[in-house]
């Protein structure tokens, strides 16, 4: 706690600024990363449920907005 300098509330704005955009920025960039790798990342996460499902069955979405997620 000593080495701590204090600060003014200008100096804590800008630091909140700061992290405010290096947050929004890795939001964003974690996004576009998980959006452009949506077919592997459904196949990965749905393989355990199709490799118990008996032969020929499909899956059914219960809401419509689930069926443009993993098609």
């Amino acid at each position: 706690m000593e080495d701590m300098e204090k600060q003014g509330l200008p100096e804590h704005l800008a630091d909140l600024r700061t992290g405010l955009v290096r947050s929004l920025l890795a939001v964003i960039v974690c996004f576009a990363g998980s959006y452009y790798y949506i077919d592997p990342i459904g196949d990965w996460f749905f393989r355990p449920l199709f490799e118990v499902l008996p032969e020929g069955s499909t899956l059914i979405f219960i809401s419509y907005q689930e069926a443009f997620f993993f098609t």
